[in-house]
This record gives structure tokens, sequence and C-alpha cells, in this order.
């Protein structure tokens, strides 16, 4: 009963709720003994906070039998990326310098979603400070891939991605600046949102200005991505890019006909390296779209230098969040944010200067592209998952890579453009592991585009070659004494 009980979508958990047909502490005990089960197979879930999720769950239910109005995430469980404060939660960013954190004040958006009625359950692994797409840390360890733990989840929202997958948690947050929320999702076999900056305010952020650095939603399917981002919502006057986006607007997710869907495809946005056989697998994908939507054909972006624009970018945010400890002691940074701290050293008022005309371009084009298509689609990544020993994929269909990151320019071309995307899981690739495309839409049309890509889904769902896959719980070896073989620093937990 319990394993069923957290296999239900977080819609219906919700819905079970509200008809008093499930207790909210009935279903937090049922999330705490499936994370104590499953959890040591993947090493997704970091510090928890059972009991007083089990304290929160009691009040819940009280409201549900009192009659009380309830919130839209009622009773729901929800996980907290590690890189976002959460209030009396060790909050460690995956960094031996912050094992003994725990903040005074929930980042402005768990505080919504308390208030929307999430029981907060527990912290999700990520990589130091979120520098990469493996998620593997030296306090907490490595995440594994839920199809197989001794390859990588993705990153830097791996542990989200790793503990969705695995019915651990309904619903839980990520971050992306270069693809983090959308390349564990399509590495695991869920579905991650970036959405338009600004839909979703967020106080900590050190460059208030800049789109690269966006929290979203991560969830099993659309409808619950779409749900947990309407939760997520809302206006932060400490947050100068937040504006005070309407929930219903994408939220209940609205119908959309495929048959008057225009879209365009791309393997590679005709500037990253990606291998034979995910153009494959993507090309059989767009076969199958082909069939429901209006048209679907080929478009082509001249995207310029855009590899050296988000070097560019990406370094400075870096630069701004962790310039004094990488002055004063560089050893407790990891080699992958030292590298963006390298770039940063280098660069010049005009090199930034470059960078921004640069984007404003790649933004336009994107926008202009939107005049002729509803979406548009690519490969979410650019190869099948990896060791989670390895840090990073260095070469790509013999191409080298020139830094740890330069193998996500799939998701962070889209990043720079700043249009929101969606990682879409759509069965297995050849090597048997999951495989995603992504989603992208016009700006500010955040709601549309979970729309387009809810009714694929549906479609999709038809065909069990091409729908979401599910790892084999069962097969998950209890093996977190070699995934977390790199601790160096436990946490004070």
């Amino acid at each position: 009963m319990k394993q069923a009980l957290v296999s239900l979508s977080a819609t219906e958990q919700r819905q079970l709720i509200g008809r008093k047909d499930i207790s909210p502490v009935e279903l937090v005990k049922a999330h705490i003994a499936h994370i104590e089960s499953c959890n040591p197979g993947v090493n997704a879930i970091c510090a928890t906070d059972f009991d007083r999720a089990l304290t929160t769950a009691q009040a819940a239910e009280q409201a549900v039998m009192n009659g009380e109005r309830l919130g839209p995430l009622h009773g729901l469980p929800v996980g907290i990326k590690d890189l976002t404060e959460t209030a009396g939660l060790l909050t460690t960013y995956g960094n031996t310098g912050y094992t003994a954190n725990v903040p005074t004040h929930d980042n402005s958006m768990v505080a919504r979603l308390r208030n929307a009625g999430a029981i907060i359950l527990a912290k999700t692994n990520t990589p130091d400070m979120g520098a990469g797409a493996n998620t593997r840390n030296a306090v907490w360890g490595a995440t594994g891939n839920p199809f197989n733990p001794k390859l990588n989840a993705g990153g830097s929202s791996g542990g989200s991605a790793a503990a969705l997958a695995t019915d651990m948690l309904p619903l839980a947050s990520g971050t992306d600046v270069g693809g983090s929320l959308r390349i564990p999702a399509a590495l695991c076999g869920v579905v991650g949102m970036r959405p338009t900056p600004g839909m979703i305010g967020q106080d900590g952020r050190k460059l208030g200005w800049a789109v690269l650095n966006t929290i979203g939603p991560m969830a099993r399917n659309v409808r619950d991505t779409a749900l947990l981002y309407a939760a997520s919502m809302g206006e932060d006057r400490l947050d100068p890019l937040a504006f005070p986006a309407d929930p219903s607007t994408v939220w209940p997710v609205q119908p959309v006909d495929l048959s008057t869907l225009r879209v365009g495809y791309t393997e590679d946005f005709g500037c990253c390296a990606v291998d034979p056989m995910i153009r494959r697998v993507f090309g059989h994908r767009i076969n199958a779209i082909a069939h429901h939507v209006k048209s679907c054909e080929p478009v082509s972006l001249d995207l310029g230098d855009v590899h050296r624009a988000f070097d560019i970018l990406r370094a400075e945010g870096f630069l701004a969040q962790m310039a004094e400890t990488y002055q004063n002691n560089p050893d407790a940074l990891s080699p992958n944010v030292r590298a963006n701290m390298d770039i940063a050293s280098k660069l010049t008022l005009a090199d930034r200067a470059w960078a921004h005309i640069e984007q404003t371009n790649l933004m336009q084009r994107f926008a202009r592209a939107f005049r002729e298509y509803d979406i548009i689609i690519s490969p979410t990544t650019p190869v099948t998952p990896f060791p989670w020993s390895q840090l990073y994929a260095d070469s790509i269909d013999g191409q080298t890579m020139g830094n740890y990151y330069q193998w996500l320019a799939l998701t962070y071309v889209v990043t720079l453009s700043t249009h929101p995307a969606l990682s879409l899981p759509v069965g297995l690739d050849e090597a048997g592991m999951p495989f995603g495309m992504q989603l992208i839409g016009p700006m500010y049309q955040d709601g549309r585009l979970l729309a387009s890509a809810h009714a694929l889904e549906m479609a999709f769902g038809r065909d069990p070659k091409l729908a979401r896959p599910l790892p084999v719980l069962s097969s998950l070896t209890q093996d977190r004494a070699s995934l977390k073989s790199i601790v160096t620093h436990p946490p004070a937990v």
C-alpha cells in the first residue's frame, strides 16, 4: 500500500487529501519509509527534516478535518535542492565549508511553498556550489542514476531528479544556469522546467539583474510540474527581476490541440557537439511528433560565438558569488568552481560588454524564430549517462570539450536566450537509459509551453516505447558506501 501511495502523482495525492481519502500524516510516513528503503541505492536525499515534517503533517491533517481552506500543495511532501536555504534545515551547498550551516530563514520561494501547504521533507543533493552536471561532492558523496547507480544522474539538480524518478518525492525544486534543471531530468526520466527569468522571484541572488540563474520546478509529469510552478510563483521585493506573475497562466494546464502546433527542431543548434546515437534517437522522436502536429521542420539559428558569451556571463556570476572565498580560501572550492573563477580573473570590461550584446542578439534570433513556430525542440543532452566517477564528458563524437561544462551546450544556448525550456522524458535511448527532449517556448508564455508539453506527453504515453520510462527499484543495490566514497567532510547532522 505504501509503495502504491508514493507512486501516485502529486496531483492525485492532493486530490485524495482534499477528499479525506488519505491523511497527510499517512502520506508523509509512506515517503519517509520509502526514502529509508530506497535512498541508499542512489544517494539522492541528503539532510532530512522528518520529525518536523510529521508535526507539520499532523497540523495539515487537522486542517482537513476542520474543513479549513487548503492550499494547492496542502499535505504534499516536497524536496528542496541543497543550494536553496531552508530555515532550521541544514543547507550545505555541497561545499565542505558549510557542513554546519543551518539557515534561520527560508528562501522566499521555499516560504511560498510552505504557505501553499507543502511539507518540506528533505534536501536533495547537488555538486559543490552547483558547478557541473554530475551530482557529487565531498560532503554527501555522489548521486547515482536510478536506472544504473554507477552512472551519472546529471546535475546540478541530480538529487531532485533521482529522488523523483524513484518515487522518494512527488515534487522537488531545482535551479538552473546552464541546464541544471533540464539535464538531470533528462538523464533520470523526469520533467524539469527552466522558467522565464522573473516568473519565480527569489532572494539571495548577488547579481539581481542577471538572467542566467533561475529556480524552477521538477516532477514526474508535466501536470505536477505545473502545479509546483504555480505555487512557486510570487513577487519578491528583494529580487529586481521578479514581477507579479499570475499562477492561473500555468495551472490548471490548458488543453492544446496538437494538430495546430507548429514545431521547429534542431539536433545541435548548429554549434553543439552531439553523439551520433543521440542524433538517431532524436530523429526517431521527431518522426513520431510529425504525425501529431500541424508542421514539423528544421529550424536554423545563427547563434554567433555563443560559447564565449556563456563563458563570460557564467564566470561573471561565479565571481559575484564567490570572489571572497576564491581570494582567501581557494582550496575550499571544487575544481569546477575554480575553473569559472580562473576565467573571471582574466575578463575585461570590454569582454563583459561584448557578452551582454551577444546575448541580446541571441535572444532576438530566438524571438524571431517564434514568429514561425510555437515550440522549438532539441535533444536535452548530447550523450547518454556516463559513470559518475568521470567528472564530466571531456569529448563528444571525437570533439574535445574546452572545459567541464561545454558538453552542456544544448541547454546553455537556451539559457542565454532567456526563453523558458522544459525537458520531457520520451522513452529510452539505444543504451537503455532515459532520453529527454528539450522543449523551448516564447518568453513569458510558460503556461503555453507547459500545455504543449502536456499534450505531447499524453500522445507519447500511448506508445510504451515513447512513454516516461520507470526504473526497476528492486534492482537498486544498497551501495551507499560506494556512492559516498568521495566524502571528506561529513555534515554536522
